[in-house]
């Protein structure tokens, strides 16, 4: 049997303040989120605001390629 492209896909989100600036923290690292997306609703990156326990406060999130 065929597979069928599902609509729901697995995401990893990224801070976008830790990846431009990098840590200047004690504790190192980029903050990383796993979710899932639509992808028929949503076909462009999808952008949450979370926390990132590194910066100490809500930063935008953005999809990256596994």
């Amino acid at each position: 049997m065929a597979k069928r492209k599902d609509a729901r896909v697995t995401v990893i989100l990224e801070c976008t303040s830790c990846i431009q600036t990098g840590v200047k923290k004690v504790s190192t690292g980029i903050s990383r989120y796993i979710t899932q997306k639509n992808r028929h609703n949503m076909p462009n990156r999808l952008e949450l605001r979370k926390f990132c326990p590194y910066c100490y406060k809500h930063m935008i999130h953005v999809e990256i390629k596994k």
